[in-house]
């Protein structure tokens, strides 16, 4: 019984002996159970890095994005006052219409009126134009009636009753429009 207990007191200290060799082998590669520190704070820096660049990524993105969405809203706060005056425009020149051609210093006073006022929208990127001898196009034109005649094509536009403010664009409001129709 002393040589079984001496073998198996020898067997036990060769598994200890067998483990710390694995242990140490496991260090060395690194697959041992616990962590390495330096691998985890590098992983842990690779996170944060990515984290940071995302974050920024998306500030900028923000940035443009506010800054689109301002100007966007300042052109549709302008076009809204813009388009309230029209009608003020419309009546200057309505009052010229009446007084005709009178060289008198009142009717020179609402012509510099409406002049500066049409250089005022015209400032702010809505210029009038004259659309008289265009085909109609319903983006651009509001027909409000049709004449019937052979001197033109169809769908020319013959006479401008409100005129049109804008580009093909950017309108801010179409051309009210008498169109010519084919002649019966």
């Amino acid at each position: 019984m002393g040589q079984r207990a001496e073998s198996l007191d020898s067997g036990a200290q060769g598994n200890e002996d067998e483990s710390r060799k694995k242990d140490a082998q496991g260090n060395k590669d690194g697959d041992s159970g616990t962590p390495d520190p330096l691998a985890e704070a590098r992983n842990q820096v690779t996170e944060l890095t990515d984290r940071w660049r995302r974050t920024a990524a998306e500030l900028d993105n923000f940035r443009k994005r506010s800054a689109r969405e301002s100007a966007q809203q300042r052109t549709d706060e302008q076009a809204r006052v813009l388009s309230v005056w029209l009608p003020v425009l419309d009546n200057l020149e309505l009052a010229l219409e009446h007084a005709g051609s009178a060289p008198d210093g009142f009717v020179d006073g609402v012509r510099s009126i409406r002049d500066q006022a049409l250089a005022v929208v015209d400032g702010f990127g809505y210029p009038r134009v004259d659309d008289r001898g265009e085909q109609f196009d319903p983006n651009l034109h509001e027909a409000v009636g049709t004449v019937p005649t052979a001197d033109h094509r169809p769908g020319t536009v013959l006479h401008v009753v409100r005129p049109r403010y804008g580009e093909k664009d950017r309108v801010l409001r179409p051309a009210a429009v008498i169109v010519a129709a084919e002649q019966r």
